[in-house]
């Protein structure tokens, strides 16, 4: 098939039922249907193969910040292959990596001034993981080598991210996974009725939950704790008042070290280039990728402290780990420009000032019957589906799999709106538009929402 001729449409169906395994896909559901085959971009708009358009509600999958369609984004890309289409960063460098983690290391918080570059985040996760027990065997800790997680976080799919994922249902079909991981209770206040009124309370709860973890392992084998800034799986749960301040002094007190997992939430999904800046922390390394390029590009990084890295610059010591892609330079080329215009076009402050007015626009559906709960922060949202507000009930696993699977997820792509419906934890519809969405996307999202989550509720 040559580029330069545009498939016909039963073409491209039948080559994708055909040779395209897609992920995290039943494949059996398009026996009968047709595989939605998106073809172009426009700002916050995707347009489908037959010409449909749709609002973009998960910004690709969280990814996609300034929109579809930025020319001056491919452009960059387009200059930088001309000039250095590859090298690898193993012994080398080239310009553009150095001049992006440079901007990366003025950007993050403290001192993570050290940036390591992957093709994506679960390759940052291993990255981290990978440097948490590196660091400890270098500096006379070696029996430092577990981490803990949060029940329902997913931090990515290769072997040692999948480890440090909460999600039993992912893992059970790739075990044996890497061993030495321990899960602790999330900051899911929906569901944790007994601190339902006082929110810091609970965050002091759920945090001193990761010391009794550590006691329970024995602090002298526990390397590092991964947390979200808000987490993703379950449907957003931001952190209660004081929790990431009380995880930090934990972390201290044990020697641990507080890995911020932002592949979701660094740049601009909160309103900050990272949500440890949003939330006040400090954290050890920051995990992230997605938004680095908004999409155009695929590129991840970890940053750690200048003290991380301190072991390695000693007469003959190397972090044995890399990756092919790891900092490309196309990759590092658009980042570079993505940056520039998060700067010239105010991303973040676009954020800021609008983040209230989306979540009071989506607080409007809570005067549906199924709606329980809207949680979130920035542009980063779920809304929590129930069956009974006043029990807080949620769907049985019929009922998740025939209203969310077989009709909202499916409804709400046919009324034009793009998101994820998603039972990892209790059943949310999940919202990360483009950053540079406004009023008039918010109130389009919110129509279509309202619409659909009426029929849902009349099928229950």
């Amino acid at each position: 098939m040559h580029s330069d001729t545009q498939p016909d449409y039963e073409h491209l169906q039948r080559a994708a039922k055909d040779h395209l395994w897609m992920h995290f896909t039943r494949h059996s559901s398009y026996e009968n249907a047709d595989v939605p085959i998106i073809v172009r971009g426009e700002g916050a708009y995707i347009y489908d193969a037959q010409g449909k358009r749709y609002l973009d509600g998960l910004g690709g999958l969280f990814v996609s910040q300034l929109g579809h369609g930025r020319t001056e984004l491919a452009e960059a890309a387009a200059a930088q292959a001309k000039e250095l289409a590859f090298h690898p960063l193993w012994s080398y460098a080239h310009p553009n990596a150095i001049l992006l983690a440079e901007r990366i290391a003025g950007y993050a918080p403290g001192s993570l001034n050290r940036v390591f570059f992957s093709s994506g985040g679960g390759e940052s996760v291993e990255t981290a993981w990978k440097l948490a027990k590196n660091y400890f065997k270098l500096t006379g800790r070696p029996m430092k080598h577990k981490v803990i997680s949060r029940a329902i976080a997913y931090h990515g799919t290769t072997q040692g991210a999948l480890s440090i994922t909460g999600l039993p249902p992912l893992k059970q079909q790739f075990e044996p996974l890497v061993p030495s991981t321990f899960r602790v209770p999330n900051t899911n206040i929906y569901r944790a009725p007994l601190f339902g009124d006082d929110p810091e309370a609970f965050g002091r709860w759920a945090a001193d939950q990761i010391a009794v973890a550590i006691e329970n392992e024995g602090p002298d084998t526990v390397a590092a704790v991964f947390l979200e800034p808000v987490q993703n799986a379950g449907g957003c749960f931001p952190p209660p008042p004081g929790y990431f301040q009380r995880v930090r002094e934990i972390c201290d007190e044990y020697d641990v070290l507080m890995v911020s997992d932002e592949v979701i939430c660094a740049f601009g999904r909160l309103g900050h280039m990272f949500g440890a800046e949003r939330y006040g922390y400090e954290p050890d390394m920051i995990t992230c990728a997605k938004g680095i390029t908004s999409g155009y590009a695929p590129l991840g990084a970890m940053i750690a402290s200048d003290e991380l890295m301190e072991p390695f610059l000693e007469d003959g010591a190397m972090f044995a780990h890399g990756y092919t892609f790891g900092g490309h330079p196309v990759s590092t080329a658009v980042a570079m420009k993505n940056l520039d215009i998060f700067e010239e076009e105010k991303i973040l402050e676009h954020v800021r000032s609008n983040e209230d007015a989306f979540r009071a626009t989506l607080e409007r559906l809570r005067d549906l019957p199924i709606v329980g709960d809207v949680r979130g922060d920035g542009y980063f949202y779920g809304i929590e589906l129930v069956k009974d507000k006043a029990t807080r009930e949620t769907f049985t696993d019929e009922e998740c799999e025939r209203i969310l699977f077989g009709f909202v997820s499916k409804q709400l792509f046919a009324e034009g709106l793009y998101c994820r419906a998603d039972d990892r934890g209790d059943p949310v519809i999940q919202l990360s538009p483009p950053l540079i969405c406004d009023q008039q996307h918010f109130d389009e999202m919110e129509q279509v929402l309202r619409v659909v989550l009426d029929k849902a509720w009349s099928l229950l």
